[in-house]
């Protein structure tokens, strides 16, 4: 008998999933709500990778070191419209087995099409900049090697994990699940370190407020880090064929399981981000030290304040989430030119082509944290262009059958939206005015 290839055991291992997906859906499974559930996660701790991602690093700590945990709540509140935004895209895929881009290409008119193409490829390669920087970042910080063998070295590892995809999607789901973990690890283990203030923690959690208009802007760019539109049009294609259903009550049923993937990936993405505002309050900023506004800043001085671990934790955790989010950021870029353009290219050339302007900023000595900063601008521009068509497909019921939201989502998520666009307006108006 000719032995399993790793191919043939990974498509094995995601038809093991899809049936024990089906099975669940229709009732048969007699196992417990945890082995249920396991079928179902995956596309939502992918999606997740773009909330802990290094332009999160940069805003969270600055917002640490400024403020304490002043801006917690708006961690908060900005997973929480995370939450509700990625469901939205996780149904649109599952209703209609298409994903937001290719439902643009359907719906609008060919000049929208192109220019929302052409956009989103920019800011796929804006998110993909400070990913890559954020990974050699940590290549750099943890091995102590210049920055620009860290980019090649960057480089040669995310062409790995991507590679993981001719396996199945089950591998890289494990893969991408498992570099969240790392990040997640390491920041219980700087929270245990650093011992902050629990009091002030709850409190600051649940009590909007803000100290002037500096703690304005560090609050919108914390909502700028943290809902990014690639992960939305990434979210309906990861849903889009995975697992397939056409009766009603099974469809509603998967939506219902893939809202648990998103509450747990973006729950876990929540206190992650939580985590690095609290590290930098209870250190930077308990120690008078405000003016950390840089991840080389927060890794040298974490050292003497909380020991040398502390410092390779940190290290650690930035190589996981920028590695991690560098390949989620090409996917993405996959799903942008495909939808739009009904167009694909290999994975390498695009891993070559959006690897190019981040290896130039390296190799040409850009600061790196200015550099993520105006990345995260950059995508202030997209995000209208991703949440406003989720909306509107989303609460067309030619379109999404039984899953349409009900006016009170609608209305909801149109707040988002509106209050998601007007903050980053906000934020490029006074990034380009100085105000």
């Amino acid at each position: 008998m000719k032995e399993a290839t790793p191919e043939d055991r990974s498509l094995t291992s995601d038809a093991l999933t899809i049936a024990m997906a089906n099975e669940v859906l229709s009732g048969e499974s007699k196992k417990g709500w945890l082995a249920r559930m396991l079928p179902f996660f995956g596309p939502a701790f992918i999606a997740s990778v773009a909330y802990v991602d290094p332009g999160n690093f940069a805003t969270n700590i600055q917002a640490g070191a400024e403020f304490g945990y002043l801006l917690l709540w708006v961690i908060i509140g900005s997973n929480l419209m995370a939450m509700l935004i990625q469901s939205l895209s996780a149904k649109l895929g599952i209703a209609t087995g298409k994903n937001l881009a290719e439902h643009c290409r359907d719906n609008f008119p060919k000049w929208v099409v192109i220019f929302m193409w052409a956009l989103m490829e920019l800011v796929a390669m804006a998110t993909d900049l400070a990913e890559f920087l954020g990974a050699a970042l940590g290549f750099n910080l943890l091995l102590g090697i210049p920055l620009w063998t860290a980019g090649l070295l960057t480089a040669v590892t995310t062409f790995l994990i991507l590679g993981l995809e001719r396996y199945g999607f089950r591998p890289l789901e494990a893969a991408i699940t498992g570099m969240v973990g790392v990040v997640a690890v390491a920041y219980v283990i700087e929270t245990i370190l650093d011992h902050p203030n629990w009091n002030q923690v709850v409190y600051h959690a649940v009590v909007p407020q803000f100290a002037g208009p500096e703690s304005l802007i560090l609050a919108t760019g914390i909502l700028g880090a943290t809902v990014m539109p690639h992960a939305i049009f990434l979210h309906s294609a990861l849903t889009q064929n995975r697992i397939v259903v056409n009766n009603p009550k099974h469809m509603r049923r998967l939506f219902h399981f893939e809202v648990v993937d998103v509450l747990v990936a973006m729950g876990v993405a929540s206190l992650i981000n939580s985590a690095m505002l609290i590290m930098a309050a209870s250190t930077f900023f308990a120690q008078g030290m405000t003016g950390v506004g840089t991840i080389e800043d927060a890794y040298i001085t974490l050292q003497p304040l909380l020991g040398k671990a502390a410092g390779a934790v940190f290290a650690i955790s930035l190589l996981a989430s920028g590695l991690s989010s560098s390949t989620v950021g090409t996917m993405a870029g996959q799903v942008i030119m495909q939808g739009f353009l009904h167009h694909h290219i290999a994975p390498w050339i695009r891993r070559v082509v959006t690897m190019a302007p981040s290896l130039l900023v390296i190799f040409l000595g850009f600061d790196p944290t200015r550099t993520l900063v105006i990345s995260q601008v950059m995508l202030s521009f997209g995000l209208p262009f991703a949440i406003i068509p989720l909306v509107l497909f989303t609460r067309n019921k030619k379109i999404m059958g039984v899953l349409t939201n009900n006016p009170v989502t609608t209305v909801i998520a149109s707040l988002c939206a509106v209050l998601i666009v007007i903050l980053n307006l906000y934020l490029l108006y006074v990034t380009f005015t100085g105000v």
